[in-house]
């Protein structure tokens, strides 16, 4: 078992940044891979980033490349979501994910990973 709770999230200027982070606990942290998705109400969940386990390999969807970066740190069980130049079109819901299946992978689509955050809203203002 895994429980994740995201945080961070909030209302932003256009332009603005924000870092999400995701606690972990349960499962050993370094032995899984990580994935942040968001949502729009109406719309199916979509990749955003992956990291896999050590933090050797970063997957990003095209939409935020060059602006979002996500990490981990295995010593305090936390992956984060870097957001630089923040568009309106980011707003959602973000959540955290973890696939214990394949720590070496970078998941994109939601049937890859096993647990869930709960989520928290980001707003991005014009």
């Amino acid at each position: 078992q895994v429980q994740l709770v995201e945080s961070g999230g909030g209302l932003v200027q256009a332009g603005g940044s924000l870092r999400l982070s995701c606690a972990a606990s349960g499962r050993t942290f370094s032995s899984y891979a990580m994935g942040w998705f968001r949502q729009t109400p109406g719309k199916e969940r979509e990749f955003v980033a992956a990291i896999t386990w050590n933090g050797g390999r970063t997957y990003y969807a095209d939409p935020v490349k060059g602006r979002f970066t996500v990490s981990r740190d295995n010593f305090k069980n936390t992956v984060y979501l870097q957001m630089n130049s923040l568009k309106p079109e980011d707003t959602a819901v973000y959540y955290c994910a973890a696939d214990l299946r394949r720590p070496w992978g970078t998941g994109t689509t939601t049937n890859e990973y096993d647990y869930w955050g709960q989520g928290t809203q980001v707003t991005v203002s014009s």
